[in-house]
Parts: C-alpha cells; structure tokens; sequence
C-alpha cells in the first residue's frame, strides 16, 4: 500500500487509533496552548536529532498549526528513509475545528 503524502483531519483520527503516532512539530508555547491527547511532541528545528528515536515500523501522521511546517517535515522524513509518513492537511487548526471543538483554537 503507497502511503499518501497528505490526508484530510478525519483520516488522520482514524489511523491515529488504529495505532498511528501522531507527531506534533510545533513549537512548546504553541502545544501549551493546544495539542491532541497522545501525541509526541518535538519541534520541527529538533527533528533532525531526533530521527534515531522515531519508530520505523509504525505509521507517522505529521501535525502542525495549519500543515506547512508539517509537510516540510513529512518530506524531509521520507528523504531520510521514513516510507509510512504523511501530513495531516489544516493540522490543528483543522482537527479543533473538525475532531475536536473543545481544543482551543488560535
């Protein structure tokens, strides 16, 4: 199965509970603020330290605050040898807005 380079919010919850990591690369202040119950923060300037401890053989759904920063680290991760990693689309704004109203939104 080719693992897509982007899926909507609702994709992305459903894989996150069949067992998909959701990382989330923004930064501390902004994950203060809001961030999805399970998720694994580092912050996108600290991937690249942080790719040893990343699971190669689980799915990785990637989370910003709309998707940019997210799908610059999708691409990067799949440059480096990460085949089952994609960008959630609209990230946590669009998860607030779709998933979960309660995350407050900014």
């Amino acid at each position: 199965m080719d693992t897509p380079l982007e899926v909507d919010v609702t994709t992305a919850a459903q894989q996150l509970g069949a067992g998909a990591l959701l990382l989330d690369v923004r930064e501390a202040d902004e994950v203060a603020t809001c961030a999805v119950a399970g998720s694994r923060h580092i912050p996108m300037r600290q991937i690249p330290e942080n790719v040893p401890t990343l699971p190669r053989d689980q799915p990785i759904l990637v989370l910003c605050h709309h998707g940019g920063r997210s799908m610059r680290v999708t691409q990067f991760l799949r440059a480096n040898g990460f085949a089952n990693v994609t960008n959630v689309a609209g990230g946590i704004d669009a998860w607030a807005e779709q998933i979960d109203p309660n995350l407050a939104r900014y």
